[in-house]
């Protein structure tokens, strides 16, 4: 009998420590299978963050570094100039990447940075218990914003991709999303692009994946995923916002 579903070599067999219905491990999981399909799992390197998936250097079959929080581009565009023929991605969450490491993500884009950045949005801090992110929605509770996200008070929604779009830098940009199986094929693509356009050398990539977090949004993993599409998307629509026509 045929095998038509395993598991990627370059997911390690191990068990995760995420909460029940969160999406990190199936975002693992097609970064994994893209690494398996371009087979460059020698050749690759990630950097992890800090938030939910700081350890998920446990989990990923390839080469693996740590770095300080919202410092992954900065790690991650050392490696790739030492090692410019080897594949190197960052995988980092909103606070990391859109609070503290806005700068660095900026710049790195700017400069054109031949690196992938996987963009983990679930609206709020996880970790750390849930409190208030640049990417909260107006009217979120949250433990820091316990009466909502108020725009007169926190300020609006931090769109990454918008911003990322408009810099010569970035030459591929595209948000998509986790809740529900058409989007998950389309996010796998979306990853799958991203590293080709690294390996061929055209700029810096990067995916936002539209994620849940039900343990700190407080709803059931169903649910969590039916707020994704009725609350998240109007605020961060789905699609390509740069890079939809590279011949890859």
């Amino acid at each position: 009998m045929a095998i038509v579903f395993q598991r990627p070599h370059a997911l390690r067999e191990t068990q995760m420590h995420y909460c029940p219905g969160c999406t990190h491990g199936i975002v693992h999981r097609l970064i994994a299978e893209v690494i398996d399909e371009l087979g460059v799992e020698g050749r690759t390197i990630g950097v992890s963050p800090v938030g939910c998936a700081y350890n998920n250097y446990l989990y990923f079959n390839c080469d693996m570094v740590q770095a300080a929080h919202g410092r992954a581009p900065a790690v991650a565009t050392g490696i790739k100039r030492v090692h410019p023929d080897n594949v190197v991605f960052t995988y980092q969450g909103d606070g990391d990447l859109a609070a503290i490491g806005t700068a660095e993500i900026i710049h790195a884009a700017n400069r054109g940075e031949k690196i992938t950045t996987i963009f983990i949005n679930n609206a709020i801090y996880g970790m750390t218990s849930g409190q208030m992110a640049p990417t909260t929605l107006v009217g979120q509770v949250t433990t820091t914003s316990p009466f909502g996200r108020k725009p007169e008070l926190h300020g609006y929604p931090l769109n990454v991709c918008e911003m990322l779009s408009t810099l010569k830098g970035a030459v591929y940009v595209e948000r998509v999303s986790m809740h529900d199986i058409k989007n998950i094929k389309n996010a796998k693509n979306a990853i799958k692009k991203a590293f080709k356009v690294q390996m061929a050398g055209l700029g810096f990539s990067i995916v936002e994946v539209l994620s849940s977090c039900p343990t700190n949004w407080g709803i059931d993993p169903v649910n969590a995923l039916k707020w994704i599409e009725e609350k998240m998307i109007p605020q961060y629509p789905l699609g390509n916002f740069k890079g939809k026509d590279l011949e890859v």
